[in-house]
Parts: structure tokens; C-alpha cells; sequence
């Protein structure tokens, strides 16, 4: 330490004191050889208390070992460096308490003799402040985060109100759509019932004037054919009206069934019987075979409205000179009925539509007919378990059928 006479310390402190750093000097021995006053200050010490001591006065106990051997490392290397790079540095105040510092070594000889000038900074406030950078961004990135989900959330929420506004503006423009097609429907409905009425109506009056004007004895004849037109356009005038009323029970669930035993060539001769008055010239019907000993368990009612549905609209659909079958196909407990005809057939585009209700192909419009014959029959049978399909070539004919079970349960 006599490096440090008084004269030389002199100096020493002239030059120390100007700085706001502390300054601590040690030998090879890590004794502390002299201090400035702003380390004295800094480690809590009276000036020239420290002068002695070891260096190891200044360290918390546990960075001891450390300290010392970064110390040695120092003087034998003797090159200046940053103490404790990368890692936390803390000194030990005279009272016990520990705080942050920075620290500089610097060794240096003097005479022959190794020492090392410790410049210690205390960075009590820059941890503070960083101490309080990390906080304000956990802080932050909390907000952040929270406001996120909040975002998140809203962003969720729009779009639920957006698929909300899709799906309420597809039930209007579907509600709207569905209303135009009513109206149109209203509109067809309307336009064929006067069309379907006024025809029979008229040829009901034209019949009755014209049968009125035969009065002789011999001209019954004639009276005859007037009345069988009047009959003939009633039954026709009495289906509209009952298809209509099928209509209104089915869509209001007020259709009601009666199944009964009975043999299926009473229904079928019926109705080919009521058909035959509608023949066109040169037209038959081919009875179908072996259905003598056939007994079903139906609705009556429902199979002959099926039946003469399907013969009448081969009947009105075929040119004359035609043939229209009936074909009986037994198989398991099902029963499957074919009506054939020679007609003009269906268009091949217009095919699914042909069950809509009021739907009429186009090469078919000049022929009366409401469209709903088939709408309905095929309601009434897959209420009953059964069925209806068709085969159609345009200008070749078409082929119906209906199945339905012999022995219905329900």
C-alpha cells in the first residue's frame, strides 16, 4: 500500500472525487488499498474505514468464491474487462443490505506490484425502472391479450349477427318466393277451374236445349245421346269436384281410410266398365288375367280413385286406334298394377314434375285436366304404404304403376 503515501493519495483523491462512480482498489491479495468516496458512500462506510479490509467485505457471501476467482483471472491475465458479464452483480452495504451494481475491472502495476481498480456502479434505480418496464409489459401484454379476446369475442359475435341477418333474410326471400308461388298457384287455380267448369257447363246446356227439341216418339234415340253427354259431363264436373275435396282433407290431415277384404276384379271391373264410356273410336282396354282369386286388404275407395285415374289419362292421353293394358303383378305381400298405354308420352325434361300439383306437360295442355289426379293418388298411397312410379318416352307412351301392400295392417 505505500504506493499510496499521502502525497501520491493526494492525487489520488483530487482525481477520484471528480467522478460519481465508486472507485475500489485492490492488491494481489484483494485487500482493499484505497476507495473514493462515492464507493464509501456507496457501501455505506466512513472514509478510509474500508482501507485493510478484504475485498470480500463488499460481496454478499454467497458470490464470494465467485468474486475472488474472477479477481485472480484479472490480475493474471491483466486486461480490463466487464465484470460479471451477462449475469447480475449485487454488493453488501456495512448494514447488512445487498443492491445491484455494475463493475468495471481494470488491473494495473505499480513498482513490480499487481492491483486492480474496481469502478462499482450502483444501478439501484435502472433495475427499479427495468423492474418496472417488465411489469408495465405484462401489464400491457395482459391488456393486450385481454382485449384480444374482447376483439375475439366481438368478432364472434358479428359474425353470428351476420349469419343471424343471413339466414332471417333467406327466410324472407324464401317466405316472398313462397308467396309468388302461391299467387301464381291461385292464379293457375283459378284460370283452370273456369276453364274446367265452363267447358262441361256449356256442353251440359247445349245438351239439355238441344235434347229438349226432340219430342217424338221415334227421335229417342237422339234424346239418348244428348242425355249420355249430360251424364258424362256431370261425372266429370262431380271428379273436379272430389279431387278438390281429396285435396283439402289430405293437406289438413283430415284424411281418413277404411281398410276392408274384398277381390281385387270387382274394383278393377269397375272401374275398366266406367272407363270404357270414354273410349275413343277404335280404343280398348285389355283386361288383365288371373285375378280372379286375388283378395286384398285395402282402402276400396283409395285403389278404384288410383285405377280410374291412371286408365282415364291413358284414355284421354292415346290416340284412338290404341290399346291401353292392365297388368296384375303379385309378389311377396305387395301387389303392383300396371296401366299401359300407346300415347303420346311424357317429355323427357318435363318427367320430374309430373306429381307437382296442377302441373301439366306441355304437349298435353290442349287436353282438359286439372294436373292434380296424380298429385293426390300419390298422396293416398304412400299414406298406405304403396306407391307410384311410371316409365314415359315422348311419343311412345308411358307405363304407371302402383304398388301397395295386399294385407295393409294400419
Amino acid at each position: 500500500m505505500e504506493v499510496f503515501d499521502e502525497k501520491k493519495g493526494n492525487i489520488f483523491k483530487i482525481l477520484s472525487e471528480s467522478i460519481s462512480e465508486g472507485i475500489v482498489i485492490v492488491n494481489s491479495k484483494q485487500e482493499i488499498v484505497t476507495s473514493n468516496e462515492a464507493a464509501d458512500n456507496m457501501f455505506g462506510y466512513k472514509h478510509g474505514e474500508l482501507l485493510g479490509k478484504d475485498l470480500s467485505t463488499l460481496i454478499p457471501r454467497k458470490y464470494h468464491h465467485n468474486h475472488h476467482h474472477q479477481v485472480d483471472n484479472f490480475m493474471q491475465k491483466s486486461d480490463s474487462r466487464q465484470m460479471g458479464h451477462g449475469r447480475d452483480l449485487y454488493g453488501l452495504r456495512k448494514d447488512g443490505t445487498t443492491f445491484p451494481v455494475e463493475a468495471g475491472l481494470n488491473p494495473f502495476k505499480v513498482s513490480g506490484a499487481k492491483y486492480v481498480m474496481a469502478l462499482v456502479t450502483d444501478i439501484t434505480v435502472r433495475k427499479n425502472q427495468e423492474l418496472q418496464i417488465v411489469e408495465l409489459n405484462a401489464q400491457l401484454e395482459n391488456r393486450i391479450e385481454l382485449r384480444t379476446k374482447e376483439l375475439k369475442q366481438t368478432i364472434l359475435e358479428l359474425e353470428e349477427e351476420v349469419t343471424r341477418r343471413k339466414q332471417a333474410e333467406h327466410r324472407i326471400k324464401e317466405s316472398l318466393r313462397k308467396e309468388r308461388e302461391l299467387n301464381e298457384l291461385k292464379t293457375k287455380f283459378l284460370s283452370l277451374v273456369s276453364h274446367e267448369f265452363k267447358t262441361p257447363l256449356s256442353g251440359v246446356l247445349t245438351s239439355a236445349t238441344l235434347a229438349g227439341k226432340y219430342t217424338k216418339t221415334e227421335q229417342q234415340d237422339k234424346r239418348d245421346k244428348h242425355l249420355k253427354t249430360i251424364q258424362s259431363k256431370v261425372k266429370y264436373l262431380n271428379n273436379i269436384l272430389n279431387d278438390f275435396l281429396s285435396i283439402e282433407r289430405l293437406e289438413s290431415g283430415k284424411a281418413t281410410y277404411k281398410f276392408e277384404s274384398f277381390p281385387l276384379s270387382k274394383v278393377i271391373n269397375e272401374v275398366i266398365y266406367n272407363s270404357n264410356m270414354l273410349l275413343k273410336d277404335g280404343q280398348r282396354i285389355i283386361y288383365p288375367s288371373n285375378i280372379e282369386d286375388i283378395i286384398v286388404n285395402f282402402d276400396e275407395i283409395i285403389l278404384e280413385l288410383a285405377l280410374t285415374n291412371l286408365i282415364n289419362n291413358s284414355i284421354k292421353y292415346s290416340p284412338e286406334f290404341t290399346q291401353i293394358s292392365v297388368v296384375v303383378r303379385p309378389h311377396d305381400n305387395q301387389l303392383s298394377i300396371d296401366v299401359i298405354d300407346e300415347g303420346m308420352g311424357i317429355p323427357k325434361d318435363e318427367q320430374k314434375y309430373i306429381f307437382n300439383r296442377y302441373f301439366r306437360a306441355e304437349n298435353a295442355l290442349l287436353n282438359q285436366g286439372t294436373g292434380i289426379g296424380l298429385n293426390i293418388v300419390k298422396s293416398h298411397l304412400e299414406n298406405l304404404n304403396g306407391s307410384i312410379s311410371f316409365e314415359s318416352e315422348e311419343g311412345k307412351g308411358s307405363k304407371f304403376t302402383i304398388t301397395f301392400p295386399i294385407n295393409n295392417s294400419q
